[in-house]
């Protein structure tokens, strides 16, 4: 199924099961295929979980232009209106932590109830002058020489490596989840992935996080060598209102996939919150 946004671009999505929205935002440079153990744990505990394929990724289009935070964030908005959601709980993984945090910035939360930041890149990844903290953009410009003179053993590479913590001593990721991140990556447009990796880590969320009034909660490795937890999670959970910190020892970024029951369990308890 797809929405249709402003420009043209059509946005694939799945939609599972009935009951209360659970939107969920996949991270670079994968797709929505990357949310299905939790999509599936949901749906079966009485939700409707609706998860799309963010522009240039999976089955939407690769559109030119577009590759930005303002403008995944809109075609957020094209997903929830489309649809009629309310009460929705938006969450978002790495770079879908992104796209949640710019939504509720530029569209506030008249549709949503909840929203939980899953290994998430805000509040800034970069460093800078007034975020010391941050990463190096040499880290950046790393990936991007990557993915321009070879993005397939790019890809291979951080499946292989730190994204699950597989080089890690006495770690065991499944060849099986290693080249399911691999086979998304690839299907995603070679032009989109690399203008989304400015969008992850140069995009500001510090605003964004401000305008958070709902009931948030923080999910983070304090292993994630992509999105350091001092620079993600810890730094996101002290800028939003009464957020709730859940902080997964010794933890990968991708804990969709080598935690995923402990995330499904979480994400359900903080669900259950909201509808008493």
């Amino acid at each position: 199924m797809y929405v249709t946004t402003a420009d043209g671009a059509q946005i694939f999505y799945k939609d599972w099961g009935t009951g209360r929205p659970v939107v969920l935002s996949h991270g670079w440079p994968l797709n929505s295929d990357s949310w299905e153990a939790q999509a599936l744990f949901l749906a079966g505990h009485g939700y409707r979980v609706i998860a799309h394929d963010r522009r240039g990724h999976g089955q939407s289009t690769q559109t030119w232009h577009g590759n930005d935070m303002d403008t995944y964030a809109d075609d957020l908005a094209a997903v929830l209106d489309t649809l009629d959601l309310r009460d929705a709980t938006l969450v978002g993984f790495s770079t879908g932590g992104g796209e949640v945090a710019r939504y509720i910035g530029r569209h506030g939360t008249a549709r949503v109830a909840q929203a939980a930041l899953v290994s998430a890149v805000p509040p800034f990844m970069l460093r800078t002058a007034d975020n010391p903290g941050g990463v190096p953009v040499e880290v950046f410009d790393g990936i991007r020489a990557g993915s321009l003179a070879d993005r397939s053993q790019t890809y291979r590479d951080l499946a292989d490596g730190p994204f699950f913590g597989n080089n890690r001593p006495g770690a065991e990721v499944s060849q099986g989840i290693r080249d399911a991140f691999w086979l998304q990556s690839m299907a995603s447009g070679h032009r989109n992935a690399y203008e989304c990796i400015a969008a992850f880590s140069a995009t500001d969320f510090r605003g964004d996080l401000a305008a958070f009034d709902v009931p948030t909660l923080v999910i983070h490795g304090d292993d994630d060598q992509v999105v350091p937890f001092e620079v993600g999670g810890m730094a996101s959970s002290a800028l939003v209102k009464e957020a709730r910190l859940l902080v997964y020892c010794g933890a990968p970024h991708g804990i969709t996939d080598t935690h995923r029951q402990q995330l499904g369990d979480d994400l359900l308890a903080f669900l259950k919150e909201y509808d008493g």
